[in-house]
């Protein structure tokens, strides 16, 4: 027996290897992220034979588990909550067709949001793809529910969906595990096409046996001990009672627990989808009025069936958007109560103090930016100084951040950079006015979702400038390797995919490749691609500003260190500290001149040629 304190994300990759998951495919994503990592590390350590990969983008990891599970081997992929988007369209088809070995889909939300474009809730996901879910409360639980997850899928023959929330995720609890083994199940496809490669008349028989199926399941998850049970006593009536799952769950069992509080009866829904009825109907029939806490939206409360009993969102007890974090669920239980003329959980006034400390202590604010040295600000420096008119159209990824610098005008979702690049062109083309534009999108975004994109644009003839900002790296979500470095997640050589024959292949005439450090030089290489986008025999103009992560590549990202210092001639223009925006240049405000921080600069020398006064040189 093993013992280790590990991320959620971590438990979960124990509980796929426990589950005996042979195929494990994803796409980086917060807070999904650290999971197939950590199954690499455990498959390794027990020299178990699961086949694992960084796929391009959702569907394609989706894709590459949901035929491991048809030939009968249980599989696996995991993304944050908007890659389940990317994956929808397999994801709901999977439903229908169903699978032989398990099929478990990890979807990451992200409460808050932390690091998202949405707050969306997995969970209606679920629902519209008629796909059972279920909703860990803790990291343990969380890999107790993945192994059940993997039962549930090949008893029914349908995908199940785990969703965990970021404070599942990102919290850390120990976990003892016994020595992994590896699943030796062989693959076995059996040809049925009129399953495998359906027509509609048999999506329909397929639909019928799904809703089928959601019956037995409900059933099922009437007796879903422990993820989804009842605190009330049989035969016993309570004014108010809660109805919770996943995280809040947690939240209110520390917090009963803590208070020594038994009267108020809980039912947990840890499977919420299909609904158990019957365990829900008794739970509501026991109560004269129910409060719903879960995140992020309703799912519980819209399925619950008396509306005059029910307390949430819809009756404005609980807010509509936001994390539920401990002290916001204590009070919303307090109000509740209060409302039904109850006595509230406690008189604590559940963290207001704390907070207007906090507030009193006048801290500084420092939002996101970019690393010092980091070559995407050297980028986006040339592009505003080449086209400051332009409009800017950008993407997700640490780029996002180029909205500092003001050289992000949009972020929409993955590959958007392109396809909103070629939207603005046809609303300006279409009053005959030639306007500017310059997108941006990192490499490993391009191969995600900016290749159809791209090749949609040259097909209609849209015109504008493209930077793809190739860092070597998928750096925003922890460093995973880029496939132009011919570099698998776990090691091994994969074949290195060249980043100019794909753009070259999507139809683009005009590529350039060019140091971003070079500014000069970058500058003008921008001033270039905007005329050829602009002349009537021309086309979309791709320029690769190619220079390596400065913290996933620290070496070859700066083979040679620039010590610089700042010369009397700085007139405090603020330009490198609030424009150029590196954390490594600071302002003393005694002598009211910028000074290097010698800890954070990265040495990387960009500063002295982007200095309105020339007063940043050489040490």
């Amino acid at each position: 027996m093993k013992e280790e304190f590990l991320l959620g994300n971590g438990a979960m990759a124990i509980g796929l290897l426990e589950a005996g998951c042979q195929i494990m495919t994803s796409y980086p994503g917060t807070p999904s992220s650290e999971i197939l990592p950590e199954v690499v590390r455990f498959s390794k350590a027990n020299e178990l034979n699961t086949a694992i990969e960084w796929s391009v983008n959702e569907k394609v990891a989706f894709d590459n588990a949901f035929a491991a599970a048809i030939s009968g081997k249980r599989a696996a992929c995991c993304m944050k909550m908007v890659g389940l988007n990317v994956a929808a369209d397999s994801f709901m088809s999977a439903a229908y067709i169903g699978n032989i070995g398990g099929l478990v889909i990890i979807s990451c939300d992200d409460p808050g949001p932390h690091s998202s474009q949405t707050e969306q809730d997995s969970r209606l996901m679920a629902r519209l793809g008629k796909v059972p879910v279920m909703d860990p409360g803790s990291p343990e639980e969380a890999r107790e529910m993945i192994k059940a997850a993997f039962e549930l899928s090949e008893q029914f023959q349908v995908p199940v969906l785990v969703r965990p929330a970021i404070r599942v995720c990102h919290a850390r609890q120990n976990i003892k595990y016994d020595k992994l083994e590896s699943n030796l199940t062989k693959a076995d496809f059996k040809k049925e096409p009129t399953r495998w490669a359906s027509t509609p008349k048999f999506r329909f028989l397929q639909h019928k046996a799904l809703n089928e199926k959601h019956i037995k399941i409900s059933e099922k998850f009437d007796t879903f001990a422990p993820f989804n049970m009842s605190t009330r006593k049989k035969g016993q009536s309570y004014p108010f009672g809660i109805v919770t799952g996943g995280v809040p769950s947690a939240v209110i069992q520390d917090m009963f627990d803590d208070l020594g509080r038994d009267d108020i009866p809980v039912l947990k829904l840890g499977a919420p989808y299909p609904f158990p009825e019957k365990l829900a109907e008794g739970f509501m029939d026991a109560c004269d009025k129910v409060l719903v806490i879960e995140e992020t939206d309703t799912v519980i409360e819209y399925m619950l069936r008396d509306r005059h009993k029910t307390l949430g969102r819809l009756s404005g007890h609980v807010p509509m958007e936001g994390e539920l974090i401990p002290e916001k669920i204590e009070g919303l239980i307090n109000n509740a109560l209060t409302d039904c003329g109850l006595t509230p959980l406690s008189t604590s006034d559940c963290g207001a103090e704390a907070m207007e400390l906090i507030g009193g202590l006048e801290l500084p604010m420092r939002r996101p930016t970019l690393c010092p040295g980091c070559p995407h600000r050297a980028s986006f420096y040339s592009i505003r100084k080449a086209m400051p008119k332009a409009i800017f159209p950008s993407d997700i990824g640490c780029y996002t951040l180029g909205s500092n610098l003001g050289v992000v005008d949009t972020v929409l979702d993955m590959g958007a950079g392109i396809t909103m690049a070629s939207g603005f062109y046809n609303a300006y083309i279409q009053d005959d006015v030639h306007k500017p534009i310059v997108a941006t999108m990192g490499d490993s975004t391009f191969f995600h979702s900016g290749t159809t994109a791209l090749i949609n644009a040259v097909y209609n003839d849209s015109r504008f400038v493209l930077v793809i900002l190739d860092n070597h790296i998928t750096a925003m979500t922890g460093m995973q390797p880029a496939i132009t470095q011919g570099v698998r997640v776990d090691g091994r050589k994969g074949n290195a995919i060249s980043l100019e024959t794909i753009v070259k292949g999507c139809g683009i005439e005009y590529l350039k490749v060019i140091d971003p450090f070079d500014t000069k030089n970058m500058i003008q290489t921008i001033k270039d691609a905007a005329e050829y986008a602009n002349d009537p025999d021309g086309g979309i103009a791709v320029i690769i500003s190619r220079h390596p992560c400065v913290i996933g590549f620290k070496d070859e990202a700066i083979p040679e260190k620039i010590e610089v210092c700042v010369s009397d001639d700085c007139d405090d223009c603020g330009f490198c500290h609030m424009r150029f925006e590196c954390p490594a240049m600071v302002r003393n405000k005694e002598t009211e001149k910028t000074e290097i921080n010698k800890v954070l600069c990265a040495e990387c020398g960009v500063c002295i040629q982007i200095c309105p006064r020339d007063a940043v040189e050489k040490a």
